[in-house]
């Protein structure tokens, strides 16, 4: 793994019908460098992370509790926020009355963190992983 490459510690999390059409679309049409796909089931996207300057967009395949744009029964778009104490910053969330959508926890890629609803209902995940860790190329390259 590589120190992250992003400064940022705001990423959004986008949900598509059809995440591989919308990465290369993504690519081709907004300048968007594709960084990392993982695969998921049957042919889905578990995770992708696009680059764009020093902004980064992570692109998945719809999975419970997140769809595509127009589809009930999840979320589009999920802010993914960097905090460097994903325990401390739970206790805080919970305490001021988010909705837990995603216990806190240790994922599979190493980072720990969780998911909530704010009060009108906006997804949100907290952890302290930052995109860039698992990049192969230089951010001057293209796909």
């Amino acid at each position: 793994m590589n120190e992250h490459r992003t400064p940022s510690d705001i990423h959004p999390c986008l949900t598509y019908a059809d995440a591989h059409a919308a990465v290369d679309w993504l690519c081709r049409a907004f300048g968007f460098t594709k960084r990392l796909v993982v695969p998921g089931p049957d042919g889905t996207v578990q995770h992708s992370e696009l680059s764009l300057g020093t902004g980064v967009v992570m692109v998945s395949s719809p999975r419970p509790g997140r769809q595509p744009p127009g589809t009930a029964g999840g979320h589009a778009t999920t802010l993914s926020v960097y905090v460097p104490d994903p325990d401390q910053h739970f206790a805080q969330a919970v305490a001021s009355g988010a909705t837990v959508t995603q216990p806190l926890r240790d994922e599979e890629y190493g980072a720990r963190g969780y998911s909530v609803t704010d009060l009108e209902g906006h997804n949100w995940y907290f952890g302290n992983y930052r995109p860039g860790a698992h990049w192969e190329h230089d951010s001057a390259e293209r796909p």
